[in-house]
């Protein structure tokens, strides 16, 4: 997972590299990659993100839209929650 960094933007879109089984199972429920992603990450951690195939993105780009608003010392927990979804959601689909 990449991302740049929102300087002065309440605002991140970060790139994701999904192994290809994602892409298929999405594709096996009419949904592009992003969305399979944003779901389970709302399912498995609560966690809501726009998935950035509404937003025009390139074409092969995964990613998703996020607002970080929740106070700095519940920030950190969050980010641990992104990367174990997102550990969990590879390892699945690997």
């Amino acid at each position: 997972m990449t991302c740049t960094p929102a300087e002065g933007a309440m605002y991140a879109f970060p790139k994701v590299e999904l192994p290809a089984k994602a892409f298929d199972e999405a594709s096996a429920h009419d949904q592009t990659p992003d969305t399979l992603y944003a779901l389970t990450l709302l399912e498995e951690t609560g966690i809501c993100v726009v998935p950035a195939s509404g937003f025009g993105q390139k074409e092969g780009r995964v990613g998703f839209r996020t607002t970080f608003l929740p106070p700095e010392d519940e920030l950190n927990s969050a980010i641990v929650e992104f990367k174990r979804h997102h550990e969990m959601f590879c390892e699945k689909y690997a």
